[in-house]
């Protein structure tokens, strides 16, 4: 499976994320020759165990989250951060659970937007907005470079990629920047050869990434 960066947008300080930064990124992807070939989505859902007793409640963890990946739509990740736990189930344990009541959704998250080829790499830029609202809560793009499955051997090339990428942007003038904040994988119990796990993890740092600065906005705010 290539490799796979996922990043997000970090506003300056004092500025919030919105649309017309989507259009301009969506814009400067389209500069450097970006082809457009259709739309993207996926889904995180945070979960809270359905308890009969609160005082229960410390037993469970409390960053427990479940996302679907385009590219594995019969499979479905469950991460616990915490803990450095991730592990891959058929895309029926949803409906499993609901049945169970065990775990229900606390906030469902989706990822969409536009796909782009671009020589050997293939990019993805979307926005964040929760289920049943249209309020954007930030903006993701998946940069997969697909010879190569290695993280150690594609590492200097993806890095050398997000350099012209960054410039690009940059020329824009816009309030913020693209971040990678790449996790220790190797506590997840994973190794060099990139799989879907890897792109779970990823996703579930970016939202507490993403998470964390609307926190910080909104505590400047207050």
């Amino acid at each position: 499976m290539p490799v796979k960066w996922v990043l997000h947008w970090q506003p300056n300080a004092g500025t919030t994320v919105n649309t017309q930064i989507l259009n301009e990124v969506s814009q400067c992807v389209e500069s450097i020759n970006g082809v457009k070939e259709g739309r993207w989505k996926a889904t995180l859902t945070y979960y809270k165990p359905m308890l009969k007793e609160q005082s229960a409640a410390a037993e469970f963890p409390r960053d427990f989250l479940g996302i679907s990946l385009p590219e594995q739509a019969n499979k479905y990740y469950f991460i616990i951060r915490g803990q450095r736990i991730v592990c891959e189930a058929d895309s029926t344990i949803q409906a499993i659970m609901e049945k169970l009541q065990s775990y229900k959704s606390r906030v469902a998250l989706y990822f969409e937007g536009f796909q782009y080829q671009l020589g050997d790499f293939q990019l993805r830029v979307g926005k964040v907005v929760p289920m049943h609202a249209e309020n954007l809560r930030g903006i993701v793009m998946e940069v997969e470079y697909l010879p190569i499955s290695s993280l150690e051997k594609s590492h200097q090339t993806m890095e050398e990629f997000l350099d012209i990428w960054q410039d690009a942007v940059s020329k824009r003038s816009l309030p913020g920047h693209f971040m990678h904040a790449e996790p220790n994988f190797g506590e997840y119990g994973l190794g060099d050869v990139y799989t879907s796990h890897h792109t779970a993890v990823q996703y579930a740092t970016v939202m507490a990434q993403v998470i964390a600065t609307a926190q910080a906005v909104q505590g400047v705010r207050n």
